[in-house]
């Protein structure tokens, strides 16, 4: 039993980390950094790291800056496009450290896993604010936000304490996941068809007018 045990609380560890990293990195790892400085979790040797003072810092630092930024329509979605290149492969490292020296195959699956389940939660928060983007007033961007700043703080505590729980909830955001993400991608591919079709028709009297 203690065996199954490590096992679950390892793999909710790992991918709890790859999928909080693909919501909001810096939050991620600032939680998880006062976690082990409080005593409150034994980091693998590959994740101590995140304990350090000016790592910690700088996570906070980041996390300040992600959370206004992450409030402005359109400041968000270029922040999200931008982290499409530091949450995914972030979520692949965490996953593979929270494995620990298990062995090198085990870490690589790990890796694999993490990062894809990062993608798909960061895919799913950036498609979901494009088309909250479309709404006139800021509120559903605030609110929005900052759900999700609760929903990884509550998710890195939930792996921590309690795995089999969090598996089970992980389980099914993927399930949501994979029936959401078609949806976005279609609702998200109407905006821009309409952004480009608003460009195009803007610049054309401007053309007419620049002949005459």
């Amino acid at each position: 039993m203690d065996a199954l045990d490590q096992i679950s609380a390892t793999l909710a560890l790992s991918m709890g980390l790859a999928w909080a990293s693909g919501i909001n990195l810096y939050a991620t790892l600032f939680v998880l950094g006062y976690l082990a400085n409080t005593g409150n979790i034994a980091l693998p040797p590959d994740l101590q790291i995140v304990a350090n003072p000016m790592v910690m810092g700088a996570a906070g630092l980041m996390y300040l800056i992600e959370f206004f930024a992450d409030k402005v329509p359109g400041v968000d979605t270029g922040w999200d496009a931008l982290h499409t290149f530091i949450r995914i492969p972030a979520g692949a490292m965490l996953a593979a450290g929270a494995i620990g020296d298990l062995n090198p195959a085990v870490e690589l699956a790990a890796a694999i896993m993490g990062g894809s389940l990062a993608a798909g939660s960061h895919t799913t928060k950036a498609g979901s604010r494009v088309l909250i983007n479309t709404s006139p007033e800021p509120f559903s961007n605030w609110i929005a936000s900052i759900s999700e700043d609760v929903m990884v703080i509550a998710g890195v505590w939930a792996c921590i304490n309690h795995p089999v729980l969090f598996l089970i909830a992980l389980a099914g955001f993927v399930l949501l996941m994979i029936w959401l993400l078609p949806r976005i991608w279609a609702g998200v591919k109407k905006v821009f068809s309409f952004i480009i079709k608003l460009f195009r028709n803007e610049r054309a009297p401007n053309s007419q007018n620049t002949r005459q």
